[in-house]
């Protein structure tokens, strides 16, 4: 049974979460603010954690530095009204694994949780996860530092092409349309007219081997697991 912690200061979301992550067979644990959030993670094994921003004594992202700078792995998904781009970018910077705004739908939630525990179980094929490290076929990605590697020689990638490549190696020989990786990499819907996915994917061709991502054609990307 999976042990989630909630990090949410409302005592009515946080009510609502726990009553439909109970209902479906998680094992959840509440804390109401920054500081009890870092201790409690810390001093008990968790498989995930839903972390709001906006919270009193030490807010989200200086939660998420706390924890990716002790090199605690855990799977971390962002709960928070704040919608702006930018506010997306920099949880994803920060080492967080997904992003929900408020308000949402507890299906929705439900379903990242399911993907964000599988892939953990995932990670022991193929890729292994040390701390914040992330390695996948003479690729290493530190989620700490945001520094790449590529057979051991150190390579620069933007905010976004770190992001992009993190989600690759997290997901290795699963297809990902083009709608999931704008979402989750530039945080905005799909427009058919952009090739904004496409550029990117290039650009992380040229540095990480052209021969490791490859078009799925009509349906978007994969990296080759073997």
């Amino acid at each position: 049974m999976s042990r989630i912690l909630i990090v949410e200061d409302s005592l009515r979301v946080a009510a609502f979460l726990d009553k439909g992550l109970r209902a479906n067979g998680y094992t959840p644990t509440i804390v109401d603010n920054g500081n009890d959030a870092i201790a409690t993670a810390l001093s008990d094994q968790f498989d995930l954690m839903i972390l709001d921003l906006s919270l009193p004594k030490m807010d989200g992202l200086t939660v998420l530095d706390a924890l990716r700078g002790q090199g605690v792995a855990i799977a971390i998904i962002i709960l928070s009204a704040r919608h702006e781009v930018n506010d997306k970018v920099a949880g994803f910077e920060r080492g967080a694994d997904d992003y929900l705004t408020k308000p949402f739908r507890f299906e929705e939630l439900l379903m990242r949780i399911r993907v964000r525990l599988r892939d953990s179980r995932t990670i022991q094929a193929g890729i292994s996860t040390v701390s914040y490290l992330v390695n996948f076929r003479g690729i290493e990605l530190n989620l700490r530092s945001r520094d790449a590697r590529v057979d051991g020689q150190t390579i620069k990638l933007s905010a976004r092409e770190f992001i992009l490549a993190e989600t690759f190696l997290r997901h290795p020989g699963q297809i990902l349309s083009r709608e999931q990786l704008l979402d989750h990499v530039w945080g905005y819907d799909y427009d058919p007219g952009s090739n904004i996915v496409d550029v990117y994917v290039g650009y992380l061709r040229k540095k990480l081997g052209h021969h490791l991502i490859e078009t799925v054609r009509g349906m978007g990307y994969r990296l080759k697991h073997e």
